[in-house]
């Protein structure tokens, strides 16, 4: 489970990246393109906050319904998430679309920013209802136990992406508008890639008429499971904002440009570890249900150094090598010049982040949503979010205050969640499965 969902997270941001690498290449407007989609993220981060919460939220409890013996009911959370996803995403796209502009500049855009920044969000918000289907629903394939064609899902997406950039950036003269109709487009093959699975014959839960009536305690099951993926990505969110704004402050547009660099290499070398702990959570949740607890214990362990193992190669193989990794998406010296110290700065722990990932996808596996919502919000909200705004005051750090934030949250957080769902859940479940023979 874990290697096909790991696959498609990388392949997924790799088609991410290589459409910043093409629009931060456009002649004579690179930089300033680059940085007008980095003031983007942020919107694109809400608009996945709400594709998880439905999808992370419904999938894990599919999960331990099938270990239950309750088919039905899985296959009804199923068709009350999908529901959810096509509301949430009609609202979403009327929203975001009348608002964008004070959006833009509540997120730190300039005068000279904007018109890219508007250029490529005015076209992306068209496609919202396909990003909440693709990712949104492709949890639920993956619970099923076909994590290839969930794999697939994300593979067409990124080929056909990575087909039409070009053709759409610099052949039809497009440039951060031909970007964003290249992602429209993968958005609906994978979107209606999902569909055709899940109301086919290879599907074990199917996606049916009956199923898509809302019921209330179900709704509330799934939002509450799912606020945690839903908390990540909006505090992922706020994070980016206050970090925009800030920057543009102490450092204009820049630094704006720098952070979009740097965010653009944490989302290739921490999905990998999204991959392996999301991949987990079917096979956790599934011998959870079945009260195989020892074999959750075995689940837990293997997760934990597999992905230390990963996380310890590419810190340090990202603090040696910053100026290379900065020039995949542009070359210009004065971006080069002032991101390198803010990249060994922004990395400096990276490694501790990955206790954050293992910890929440834990107790998300398991059905624990209070854990789960609390460490979404504590690294973020509670710690990054507040030294973002302080330290550029303290020290004279300037700009270099705004980076300094992400290694004290992974190691205060990232620590704080890995012990505690050693103390609440490990060694509780390894008590419950010595039961039996204590007998």
């Amino acid at each position: 489970m874990a290697l096909p969902m790991t696959a498609a997270q990388l392949i997924n941001i790799l088609y991410n990246i290589v459409d910043r690498m093409y629009i931060g290449r456009i002649p004579g407007e690179g930089r300033l393109a680059l940085t007008g989609l980095g003031l983007c993220l942020p919107i694109i981060s809400i608009l996945m906050g709400f594709a998880n919460l439905c999808g992370m939220g419904g999938a894990p409890l599919c999960s331990i319904h099938r270990g239950r013996g309750e088919e039905k009911e899985a296959e009804a959370i199923m068709g009350n998430s999908f529901t959810l996803l096509i509301l949430f995403g009609v609202v979403l796209t009327a929203l975001c679309f009348w608002f964008r502009r004070p959006i833009l500049y509540l997120f730190g855009a300039s005068d000279v920013t904007y018109p890219y920044a508007d250029g490529y969000l005015a076209l992306y918000l068209l496609g919202t209802l396909f990003v909440m289907i693709g990712l949104g629903m492709n949890p639920f394939i993956n619970s099923q136990g076909f994590g290839r064609i969930g794999m697939g899902t994300v593979a067409l997406g990124a080929l056909v992406n990575i087909v039409l950039d070009p053709v759409f950036i610099f052949g039809l003269g497009m440039g951060v508008r031909g970007a964003a109709l290249a992602t429209i487009l993968s958005q609906a093959c994978s979107a209606a890639w999902v569909l055709l699975f899940l109301t086919g014959k290879q599907s074990l839960l199917k996606l049916r008429p009956a199923a898509l009536r809302l019921q209330a305690d179900r709704v509330r099951k799934i939002l509450s499971l799912g606020l945690s993926g839903f908390m990540m990505s909006m505090t992922n969110s706020l994070v980016q904002v206050l970090c925009n704004a800030t920057l543009q402050q102490w450092g204009g547009d820049l630094y704006v440009g720098v952070m979009t660099v740097v965010n653009s290499i944490r989302e290739v070398i921490s999905m990998p570890v999204s991959g392996i702990t999301s991949g987990s959570q079917p096979v956790l949740g599934f011998n959870y249900g079945a009260n195989e607890y020892g074999r959750v214990r075995e689940g837990i362990r293997f997760v934990f150094w597999l992905t230390m193992i990963y996380s310890v190669i590419v810190w340090l193989s990202t603090l040696a090598f910053p100026e290379l990794l900065i020039r995949i998406f542009n070359d210009d010296p004065e971006l080069i010049r002032d991101g390198v110290p803010a990249f060994r700065i922004y990395f400096a722990t990276f490694a501790c982040m990955s206790f954050q990932f293992i910890g929440q996808s834990i107790f998300v596996g398991l059905g624990r949503s209070r854990q789960a919502i609390f460490f979404s919000l504590l690294r973020k909200a509670v710690i990054v979010a507040p030294l973002t705004l302080i330290l550029p005051y303290c020290f004279g750090l300037g700009v270099n205050g705004v980076f300094l934030a992400e290694p004290i949250s992974n190691v205060l957080g990232g620590l704080a969640c890995i012990l505690t769902m050693y103390v609440t859940v490990y060694r509780p479940l390894g008590q419950e499965a010595a039961r039996p023979y204590l007998k």
